[in-house]
């Protein structure tokens, strides 16, 4: 019944849910799963709750301010949203004194200290006021100004230069305009700058946890680890729309890589493909610690996510000596770190967002011979290949080696990984194959190679 109770009632005056430490309904959902991400994220806002600023009566002046230009806002919303109120419309929104809900009332008659009011039964669909009527005077916390004045008013209560919003609240003739209009002819000062910016957007249309559309800051944190979600967000400008869908294939094996070639080109080593302009200082802003050295911290080894979510399926592999043996050396506490937080990251989206085709399981009986002469020859060239390169590979090595002996054989590389798919997962797809070979034991991987080319010496 929590629905019929507390619907329409301000959140702050909703109790959290059960087994919840919070002070209310809203202090739950947004302290807990949406500010939780925020410390990691090297972010420390100053939080200011509006419940609470208006129940000390830090916005009365302003409450009063908008009753008595009411004439000017509804000219306002009329003018630049062609939104007509009513004549006796007032802009404040009052909790009802008998059942306590503020989205079912409608406010008349200000006489300079009350105004009247009614909670009304089918005024929304979806909540239903008691039908108490009554005067209040709309101060300290018995009240709220509604969106748009609200927002012109914290402009001048905490005196804001400069706020963006996304593109559909900046639309013409939109909420950000009507705002703009009452912070200048009601509250009389200028409006902060605004830059609009982009959406999220996920398949092309813009994320909404509200219709199930992407995912919640706290899942997204729970396997994405802070320089990746910072990356996501800093490395676009604000007018660029974000395209990320977690549940895509490699969506999210793609951004550390691309994590990766920051890095990399930071720290000046050479790096494949386009890179954005200012690579090193995207690379640096996606670093959630401020006082960290960015050349130092793309100096680090840091192992690639792919073949980590690999490695941590393979039954008794210490994912910590493979990644020393890649790097050549013992690790650094803070490579320590990167990769203890990488292979948390890994094991996450294997367990939430990976795709089938990610989580393995190498065959452990010998591989049979392939059927096809040519790519019994094509897949003896590669084992041969990679006898030659010294252990342990990396998956671009591995990758590299694969290309170029399917080019060189002008076989389809698509036929060549299933080829491969075959031999070690007994299945025709899987993860990329350079990194899924770089994964397992060489000898194991040279082998298993020659078994599906039926050389005589497997």
């Amino acid at each position: 019944d929590a629905v019929d109770r507390y619907m329409g009632v301000p959140l702050s005056e909703v109790p959290a849910p059960a087994g919840s430490a919070a002070a209310n309904y809203a202090r739950h959902f947004v302290g807990e799963l949406f500010l939780s991400t925020f410390k990691p994220l090297g972010l420390d806002p100053e939080l200011y709750w509006m419940s609470e600023l208006y129940r000390a009566g830090t916005m009365d002046s302003f409450i009063r301010t908008a009753l008595d230009a009411a004439t000017t806002v509804r000219a306002i919303y009329l003018r630049v949203s062609k939104v007509e109120k009513t004549a006796d419309w007032l802009p404040i929104s009052v909790i009802c004194q008998t059942c306590g809900r503020i989205g079912t009332t409608h406010a008349t008659d200000w006489d300079g200290e009350t105004v009247a009011y009614a909670c009304q039964p089918d005024m929304v669909a979806w909540a239903t006021g008691c039908g108490a009527s009554g005067r209040v005077a709309p101060f300290g916390g018995l009240a709220k100004l509604p969106f748009n004045v609200d927002w012109a008013a914290k402009w001048s209560h905490f005196g804001v230069t400069i706020e963006g919003c996304g593109k559909d609240l900046a639309t013409a003739g939109g909420s950000r305009d009507r705002s703009d209009a009452i912070a200048r002819e009601v509250f009389h000062r200028e409006p902060p700058l605004n830059i609009p910016h982009e959406f999220i957007n996920v398949g092309g249309k813009k994320m909404s946890t509200s219709r199930a559309q992407g995912a919640a800051a706290h899942e997204i944190a729970a396997v994405v680890p802070p320089e990746q979600i910072r990356l996501l967000l800093v490395r676009h400008r604000p007018q660029q729309a974000i395209e990320f869908n977690p549940d895509q294939t490699d969506a999210i094996p793609r951004l550390f890589d691309e994590s990766d070639r920051l890095a990399a080109a930071t720290a000046g080593r050479p790096v494949r493909g386009e890179l954005p302009a200012h690579a090193d200082r995207i690379f640096a802003a996606s670093l959630p610690d401020a006082g960290m050295d960015p050349a130092a911290a793309a100096a680090t080894f840091r192992p690639a996510f792919g073949h980590l979510a690999l490695l941590v399926q393979i039954p008794g592999v210490n994912v910590a000596e493979r990644a020393a043996a890649e790097k050549g050396s013992a690790l650094t506490p803070a490579e320590v770190a990167t990769l203890d937080g990488r292979i948390a990251a890994a094991r996450a989206w294997l367990a939430t967002y990976a795709p089938d085709a990610a989580r393995i399981a190498v065959r452990e009986d010998a591989a049979s011979p392939n059927d096809d002469p040519a790519m019994r020859a094509l897949l003896e060239d590669i084992a041969n290949r990679l006898a030659a390169v010294a252990a342990p590979w990396t998956g671009d090595q591995v990758q590299e080696a694969i290309f170029n002996t399917a080019t060189e054989r002008a076989i389809p590389a698509g036929s060549v990984f299933a080829a491969l798919y075959a031999a070690f997962l007994g299945r025709t797809s899987g993860p990329r194959a350079g990194w899924l070979l770089a994964s397992l034991d060489p000898a194991f991987v040279i082998g298993r190679l020659r078994e599906a080319a039926g050389s005589p010496t497997a």
